[in-house]
């Protein structure tokens, strides 16, 4: 079963991004997203998804515009995670077939997203809005919508997250920094699909 995880590869160069990309995805987690702020971060998912193949799902993060999307398209992405919510990026990425993964804080933003085509929900930074503000917005969210948290959430809190309703996570630092070694790497990705599974978060 594919885990409701997204590997964040904030930083990764196109030099390493193959063998971090294998490392997170030996793993178990199979869907993988490198940010436009790191150094050459189309030519890193040029790489991982030729690596890769049908093994992840390979797409980009911090996508701002709808020229952004394109760019993503065209080096093989094949999903849009953004930290905002900006429809026309959203309807951009649908009409090109891909996952749109927009951020969102308040039920506005979330309905705004979900009206133009948004295949789940990121909230970000679910730090600052906590389980009671997750569950809140949770709450009026319509049955079946996907709530991923990202931003603060980790090892230690996966069981709380779960509990309060979350769908899944994104996992950045946690899992990633810049020049860590892919050994490194996979010995992080081991550890947090642990204790996500541990949480009852399989599904």
């Amino acid at each position: 079963m594919t885990l409701p995880l997204i590997g964040i590869l904030r930083g990764v160069t196109p030099e390493e991004a193959v063998a971090v990309g294998e490392a997170v995805l030996a793993a178990g987690i199979t869907t993988l997203e490198v940010p436009l702020n790191s150094p050459e971060p189309l030519e890193s998912i040029r790489r991982l998804t030729d690596a890769l193949g049908e093994r992840a799902r390979v797409g980009a993060g911090t996508v701002l515009t709808p020229d952004q999307v394109r760019e993503v398209h065209a080096a093989g992405g094949r999903l849009v995670v953004s930290p905002n919510c900006r429809p026309a990026v959203i309807e951009a990425t649908r009409r090109l077939g891909m996952e749109s993964w927009p951020g969102v804080v308040t039920p506005s933003e979330a309905f705004d997203a979900l009206d133009a085509g948004a295949s789940g929900l990121k909230l970000f930074p679910a730090v600052q809005v906590g389980l009671a503000g997750m569950q809140a917005v949770r709450a009026v969210l319509p049955a079946g919508t996907r709530l991923y948290a990202v931003g603060g959430i980790g090892e230690a809190n996966f069981a709380d997250w779960r509990a309060a309703g979350v769908d899944g996570a994104g996992l950045g630092g946690a899992l990633y920094r810049p020049g860590q070694a892919p050994a490194q790497v996979a010995e992080q990705a081991r550890a947090l699909v642990a204790a996500w599974r541990a949480a009852g978060g399989e599904a």
